[in-house]
């Protein structure tokens, strides 16, 4: 089946368009700057060099016309006619309780992912300007919604619910949702497969670790907990997120910054994390090079960054009573050596031991990191959330027998 992956933003359109059996990617690319000045297309056909086109790209629905039409172009395309595409996978961000799979877009399925806007507010509105884009260049070809908050729905009440009013959490839905549950899904059935085991049968802790990350414990093909909340904002510390803190610091920092809520949200959001306490960056890289000339806030935030994912991965294996597997994923959790490496360190009475000569210098490749006798497996598995979006997309579309 050729599924066409959307990933739809506020002023960009990110695309994939795939071969889903085999997993081949044959074309992708994004266009950029939509409603903007400077607005282009930047498309890559399998085995050949990217191209970047500049066109104006006043909206959406454009932008859409736009990506069909340099899959269909002679020059650049891949399929002959918008009639090759069989169905189209949406990344939506927040689905709700509404959610726990992937779902065929209907009028009620949107009327949900609105019911969302709240709880998403800079995500779901966007990828929903994408599937409107979508319906309306390939009507009658069948769009499916894959929610990064559905693998999370397996959690129990134990897990997602806040020590709040409970009315709260009746009026508002106010509870832990949790995020990139398409990456932690796709990780941990791989990493089961690299076990030798099935996915009903394990305990793994993912560790996706991005400019954004989160930590999920995934027990018997279920992720019982995880990192991130009711925004992604909570968990460890990020690039520019706070991570968990105290609550009372919201309003402290509001009456003595003299901020209002936008004001504290940009703090929280945009200023904190490892940008925040090094006061250099949010990327890693430059962390590690200004620790290395003797910066001690960019080593301090390295390791507050490292300590927290380290208490993440010991709560979890305490509450799926034990550990099977320790996954990085992402562009730390795959490109970091040295964080991963810092991660593990002193998890041996978890029966968590690396080969250090393994991963030093490893970066993005597959490999099994354990050192010998380590009774848990510490794995690098790169994510590829646009495939498990394509492969959902399949799954829910054979199942409905392909109708719209």
């Amino acid at each position: 089946m050729k599924v066409l992956v959307i990933n739809a933003g506020s002023s960009s359109l990110k695309y994939q368009f795939f071969e889903s059996e085999t997993g081949e990617v044959l074309a992708k690319g994004s266009a950029e700057r939509i409603g903007l000045d400077d607005s282009s297309i930047v498309h890559t056909r399998c085995g050949e060099e990217k191209v970047s086109i500049d066109v104006d790209l006043p909206d959406h629905k454009e932008a859409m016309e736009q990506v069909l039409g340099m899959l269909t172009s002679e020059k650049y395309g891949v399929i002959h006619s918008m009639m090759e595409i069989d169905a189209v996978g949406h990344r939506v961000v927040h689905g709700g309780e509404k959610f726990s799979s992937a779902a065929l877009i209907t009028p009620s399925v949107k009327a949900a992912i609105r019911m969302c806007i709240p709880l998403a507010p800079l995500h779901n509105p966007p990828n929903l300007t994408g599937i409107d884009a979508c319906e309306a260049a390939m009507p009658g070809v069948p769009q499916v919604a894959v929610f990064d908050t559905a693998f999370h729905q397996t959690m129990k009440p134990r897990a997602y619910m806040y020590a709040l009013p409970y009315e709260l959490y009746d009026e508002y839905r106010i509870r832990r949702y949790g995020f990139h549950g398409t990456s932690h899904r796709f990780v941990a059935e791989r990493a089961a497969e690299m076990l030798g085991r099935p996915f009903e049968e394990v305990r793994i802790v993912t560790c996706h670790l991005g400019n954004g990350s989160s930590i999920a414990a995934v027990k018997n093909g279920k992720c019982i907990d995880t990192s991130m909340g009711l925004t992604p904002l909570a968990g460890v510390c990020m690039g520019t997120r706070c991570g968990d803190i105290d609550p009372a610091i919201v309003t402290f920092l509001m009456e003595k910054e003299g901020l209002d809520m936008k004001g504290i949200n940009n703090v929280l959001n945009k200023k904190s994390g490892v940008l925040g306490v090094s006061g250099v960056s949010s990327d890693f890289r430059d962390l590690e090079d200004a620790s290395g000339h003797g910066n001690d806030r960019a080593r301090l935030a390295i390791d507050m960054f490292g300590y927290q994912c380290k208490k993440y991965i010991g709560a979890y294996a305490a509450a799926m009573g034990g550990i099977d597997a320790v996954v990085f994923t992402a562009g730390i959790g795959e490109n970091n050596w040295a964080v991963r490496r810092d991660i593990v360190s002193g998890l041996d009475f978890l029966g968590v031991r690396m080969n250090e000569d393994k991963n030093k210098g490893l970066r993005g490749v597959e490999t099994d990191l354990s050192a010998d006798g380590s009774t848990a497996k510490i794995l690098l598995i790169p994510t590829n959330e646009e495939l498990a979006i394509a492969r959902a997309t399949e799954q829910i579309v054979s199942s409905a027998g392909g109708e719209g």
